[in-house]
């Protein structure tokens, strides 16, 4: 019987990684938006919950662009102008499982069988 280990991030319960290292990449990438989020609302109050939420992930996943345009590169940004447009999804319980394969539930061990 192979055992699989997997990893699940902390504050996206729904998704399954098989990395560690993609886990803890993705949990900090959710709470680098989360505070995003949290400074774009107060910033701009007239958003809603779910523009603010967007723009978190958006631009946590592309932070590195960002860092760079920050660093006295705004041209870094015409990275993201063009690439195809990818929507940030929010985090829900509907996500689907991201994993190399598709995991499947162990089977129950066989009883012993009974000294005669």
């Amino acid at each position: 019987m192979a055992v699989e280990v997997v990893y699940r991030s902390s504050r996206d319960l729904e998704r399954l990684f098989m990395d560690k290292a993609e886990a803890d990449r993705h949990d900090k990438m959710l709470e680098l938006a989360e505070l995003l989020a949290e400074v774009l609302q107060k910033a701009v109050p007239s958003l809603t919950e779910q523009q603010v939420e967007e723009a978190g992930i958006y631009m946590a996943k592309n932070r590195d662009v960002f860092a760079k345009a920050f660093k006295s590169q705004p041209d870094a940004l015409s990275e993201l102008l063009s690439a195809p447009v990818e929507v940030a999804q929010p985090v829900a319980a509907t996500e689907v499982v991201e994993a190399a394969e598709p995991i499947t539930p162990a089977k129950p061990a066989k009883a012993p069988k009974a000294a005669k």
